[in-house]
């Protein structure tokens, strides 16, 4: 008898139906020489700082345990709502347990997701509940069909060839914890304020925080650009200089316009020639959720969970994946399917091509298709719907046999000896694919000229003027997270992603597929950011997060972030060790602690939350650091007097505060940045119970 522990029931019941026929007990079905048993995704979490130190004094969050690096990361079942043990966890627990145990089980097999998450999922509950070693196999499923299913109980590996995945996921699990724990409770202490500090979610804001900031901060400049718009042959011919003049040059864009204009404008050159249009690849998760964000403003974590859904009822294959490739082993299954779609109806044939089947573009899973399973679109929802019509229609645009036939031109229009002017369009002559996928049909349209016409031209100085930087939308975030240190382009090019996985194979990218939709929507849920139709913008809540961990020295930005994630891949890869990794997470977080400017002699240090600094000048209460600077401990009574906690981007440290509050005055501060962004020094001084700047000769 094999035990099959699944990730989720949903799993558990596809596993059941890839088998056959099993009997239905509580919490398990058993038949046919298997068990099938189910996790509810983690029935494990890391133990808290608490279960290793020990209470505080306070009984709540203190710098007496933090920050905290156990020497071995230990495990426990997950609490409830209550911070109990939950009852259903540890029911079903204990049901794993009971099975893996029982003397007729000869080998107990892994059915996680197939990721690094999964692998780890059910290693626990077999580390935790096992007494005596037994073979353990993994069952890896790219799909939920039972076809699938029972194909992949034929080709069962043993677990310990998955030894550097599950290497990896705990590894990534200690390392977030170390982080999480440890600068979350440091952050919320220093400010009073709940700031959630993660490895991923800061770097994340922090994007979204640089460019609203850009935006904000960003100053037009005027300049003047040489247009020329004329009807030619009753058509509009615009022609626009490169040249550009600046906004106090205007009398110059002027003269630059009435040489061109003395000159004859025509077409020298003319080329048409039919070319077959390709296809985008297959979609990756983050690409699907890129073309659904753009096209139907559908929230990332929507799309997640509809292609989720879509996944665990069979009809898409595996969701997280980061390929837009499939796997040369798999031609025989795509063949098959292939031919499924074809009876549907569609003009399919298979294809053997580089750009669709490339092991060397695939970490784990294969890009995102349908499956032998075809739903029943009559059931379907109109998000489902939506979703599984676009996984498909992009699978039938790879595989379409009808070719997509376009004329391709370019019109080269010379000014004299000044300057040539480049023309080029698109147009669809015979559709092929793109009836089913609108990924080709951004044409532009030419005038109707021929080489010899001569061009009316009329330039004009036209004033222009730069724009800011544009706010992040789910594709570009997508775009920037997946390589945080590419150039940001409208879009990249088909063929040309050999930088895109190289980062991903890396450890460049920002999260991972599997993780990364979870991770913006929890700072949407904490309001450091919102989303509003398809684009992202901060929001005070993750101004202040950014702004208050940089004032701590705590530099969590993509460079941080990918060093660590470049660890995990050597892990997965075998070069380093799980604890080699998590050795450089914690030095990386002493650093913090021991920061220079967290240190009271700093002249950026700004306390802690509850430091007391003086007494009230109106009321008499203590004056405390709070969340903005000092405040009177009176204000629920109405006392107004307060001190800021920065001036003009100066941190007013808790010494000067003092200072204020006992001798009236300060000693000269230096660092003050005025409006106009130039350095200043200054005394501060009380005055009409204010803090105001003292200029002195």
């Amino acid at each position: 008898m094999k035990l099959i522990i699944a990730e989720k029931p949903s799993l558990a019941r596809n596993i059941v139906a890839g088998i056959g026929q099993m009997k239905k007990n509580n919490g398990y079905f058993e038949g046919l020489g298997y068990i099938v048993t189910w996790a509810f995704g983690h029935l494990f979490s890391l133990c808290d700082i608490e279960d290793y130190t020990g209470a505080t004094t306070s009984g709540r969050w203190s710098m007496e345990n933090i920050p905290c690096f156990p020497e071995a990361f230990r495990f426990k079942l997950k609490n409830g709502e209550d911070k109990k043990p939950d009852a259903g966890v540890v029911r079903q627990f204990e049901l794993i347990k009971k099975l893996c145990n029982r003397d007729d089980v000869e080998a107990i097999v892994n059915a996680g997701d197939a990721d690094r998450e999964g692998e780890i999922i059910v290693r626990l509950c077999v580390m935790n509940a096992l007494e005596k070693e037994k073979p353990f196999l993994r069952l890896w499923l790219p799909d939920q069909t039972p076809e699938t299913v029972a194909q992949a109980l034929t080709e069962m590996k043993n677990e310990e060839e998955y030894d550097l995945l599950a290497n990896e996921g705990f590894a990534r699990t200690y390392i977030d914890w170390l982080y999480g724990v440890n600068l979350t409770r440091y952050a919320t202490l220093r400010t009073g304020v709940l700031l959630r500090v993660g490895r991923v979610i800061v770097p994340v804001v922090k994007a979204i925080y640089d460019r609203d900031m850009a935006i904000r901060n960003f100053v037009p400049d005027k300049y003047f650009a040489l247009v020329s718009s004329c009807e030619t042959n009753g058509e509009t011919v615009e022609l626009v200089s490169k040249h550009k003049f600046p906004k106090e040059k205007a009398a110059l864009a002027q003269r630059a316009c009435d040489k061109l204009n003395a000159q004859e404008a025509i077409v020298t050159a003319k080329k048409t020639k039919k070319d077959k249009l390709n296809p985008g690849k297959l979609y990756s998760l983050s690409k699907l959720q890129n073309f659904l964000g753009k096209k139907y403003k559908m929230p990332m974590d929507t799309s997640l969970r509809i292609v989720q859904k879509l996944y665990e009822e069979g009809f898409l294959t595996y969701p997280r994946t980061n390929s837009e490739y499939l796997a040369t082993a798999e031609k025989d299954k795509i063949k098959k399917i292939v031919n499924i779609v074809k009876g549907k109806g569609y003009p399919v044939e298979f294809k053997d091509k580089k750009t669709i089947f490339d092991d060397s573009k695939i970490e784990s899973h294969s890009a995102l298709t349908p499956t032998y399973k075809f739903p029943d679109v009559a059931k379907l929802s109109e998000e489902e719907k939506t979703v599984y019509s676009a996984v498909l229609r992009r699978f039938v645009a790879v595989f379409c046999s009808e070719e997509c036939v376009v004329s391709k031109t370019e019109i080269t229009v010379s000014v004299g000896e000044c300057e040539d002017y480049f023309l080029k369009g698109l147009m669809i002559l015979e559709p092929g694919w793109t009836k089913y996928d609108d990924s080709g049909k951004n044409n532009k349209i030419l005038p109707n000229l021929e080489k010899g016409d001569r061009v009316n031209i009329d330039f004009k100085p036209k004033e222009k003027e730069t724009s800011p930087p544009k706010h992040y939308t789910i594709e570009t975030l997508n775009n920037y997270l997946k390589n945080p240190f590419r150039e940001e382009k409208a879009e990249a090019s088909e063929q040309d992603d050999a930088e895109d996985y190289r980062a991903i194979f890396e450890g460049l990218e920002l999260g991972t597929e599997a993780t990364r939709t979870g991770i913006i929507d929890n700072a949407v849920k904490s309001k450091y950011i919102e989303l509003k139709k398809d684009v992202y913008k901060i929001l005070p809540d993750g101004e202040y997060l950014i702004e208050q961990l940089i004032n701590m020295g705590i530099s969590m930005d993509k460079y941080k972030t990918s060093e660590l994630g470049q660890a995990l891949k050597r892990v997965y890869h075998g070069d380093i060790t799980i604890d080699e990794s998590v050795s450089q997470a914690v030095n990386e977080i002493k650093g913090v602690f021991g920061a220079p400017e967290n240190s009271p002699e700093s002249d950026k240090y700004f306390g802690f939350a509850g430091d007391e600094v003086g007494a009230c000048p109106l009321c008499g209460k203590t004056v405390v650091r709070g969340k903005y600077g000092y405040q009177c401990r009176g204000y629920k009574e109405g006392c107004k007097f307060s001190i800021p906690g920065i001036l003009c981007k100066r941190v007013i440290t808790p010494a000067n505060a003092k200072k204020l509050l006992t001798d009236g005055k300060t000693d000269k501060i230096d660092g003050f940045i005025s409006k106009t962004g130039k350095p200043f020094s200054a005394r501060l001084e009380m005055k009409e119970n204010k803090a105001v700047f003292l200029f002195e000769d």
